[in-house]
């Protein structure tokens, strides 16, 4: 079995283009609480696009941050995301064991953008519908090459990945497992990642679609380093809000929403493919996550482009945990950029 020892728990360990979070989780009878957390910055260049240019900055980053929480731990559940995964959802008749494999198998062959002979899938039925006799199924595949080299870059670190999810859902489990979820209200999670926006749609209650958009805060950032010829250090300060003594907050304003147009433009783009692939008219309720979260202005200015009520993300709201942990940091200021760690880090894993 995945859990050992007295209390059950999980690490979750999301990689991404710009930091690396990791939240390890008690499982109790009365929920969740936080035994150990940690964020750690990556060059800058390290991962573009979901590509790892810097091999050897990565493992170095992940070892340094299992040292700092927890040298322990060894077994992570972590996640991928980008171009060479596929999330789809569809409708087929009714079927339970090899005839189900078969109708996905196909399903599959005609919705993927290569060989189906060159990826991993996995599957899970959302819901049955006995009186038309038909399943709804959520399909997930990853190309085999790139699986094989994530859980490789994993395996070096000295970590044994026993689960490997999708961001998207490992966001949808956060946001499940922390809020109500109101069936009558249509809800977009919006995860702004480094390079790469994540959106996941709830309808009636469940989920319905996920899209990523091509933006994220790499541009933003690169804008501020530029207009206020600032290194690396002092820009990632900036993006957190900790230079509003140092720097012309106009200016600031200014540059980030200017830098911020293709990610609005993506967002706003893929709302209205959503609207017009589901006949759904109307999306009600907007959460924010990740680091693109915590950029001054960027949320009140998404708000008020996009025009959808909008709240942040806080994936801790229903977990208990020690304020030690953060040391020095506020969490309900952070939560947003742990919301794909903690959702692995809720997965039970056998």
């Amino acid at each position: 079995m995945f859990f050992s020892g007295k209390h059950k728990s999980t690490v979750g360990l999301d990689i991404g283009a710009n930091s690396i979070k990791l939240v390890k989780l008690d499982h109790g009878k009365d929920g969740y609480s936080v035994s150990a957390i940690g964020i750690r910055e990556l060059p800058s260049e390290a991962i573009v696009a979901d590509e790892i240019r810097d091999r050897e900055a990565v493992i170095f980053n992940i070892q340094s941050l299992i040292d700092q929480t927890d040298p322990k731990i060894k077994d992570v559940v972590v996640s991928i995301s980008g171009h060479s995964v596929i999330t789809d959802k569809f409708t087929i008749d009714k079927k339970t064991g090899p005839e189900a494999e078969q109708a996905i198998l196909f399903e599959t062959e005609q919705r993927a953008p290569f060989d189906v002979d060159d990826v991993s899938l996995d599957y899970h039925i959302i819901r049955t519908e006995e009186d038309i006799n038909k399943m709804h199924v959520l399909l997930v595949a990853a190309r085999k090459e790139y699986l094989r080299q994530y859980l490789d870059l994993i395996e070096d670190c000295g970590l044994r990945p026993m689960v490997v999810d999708d961001d998207a859902f490992a966001i949808l489990n956060a946001y499940e497992n922390n809020y109500d979820v109101d069936p009558s209200r249509v809800t977009a999670l919006v995860n702004i990642g480094y390079d790469v926006t994540n959106i996941t749609y709830l309808a009636e209650g469940l989920f319905c679609a996920t899209r990523d958009v091509s933006a994220g805060s790499r541009e933003i950032f690169n804008a501020v380093q530029k207009e206020f010829r600032l290194n690396p250090e002092l820009t990632a300060k900036a993006m957190k809000g900790e230079m509003a003594d140092s720097i012309d907050q106009d200016m600031f304003k200014a540059t980030i929403i200017s830098a911020a147009d293709e990610l609005i433009s993506g967002v706003e783009l893929a709302f209205s493919y959503f609207r017009s692939q589901t006949k759904i008219e109307t999306i009600d309720w907007m959460v924010l996550s990740g680091g693109g979260a915590l950029v001054p202005y960027l949320p009140e200015f998404l708000q008020s482009k996009i025009n959808i009520p909008l709240e942040l993300a806080n994936p801790l709201r229903n977990i208990d945990y020690d304020p030690e942990l953060f040391q020095y940091i506020q969490p309900e200021k952070i939560a947003p950029l742990l919301t794909v760690s903690v959702g692995l880090a809720m997965r039970k894993a056998k």
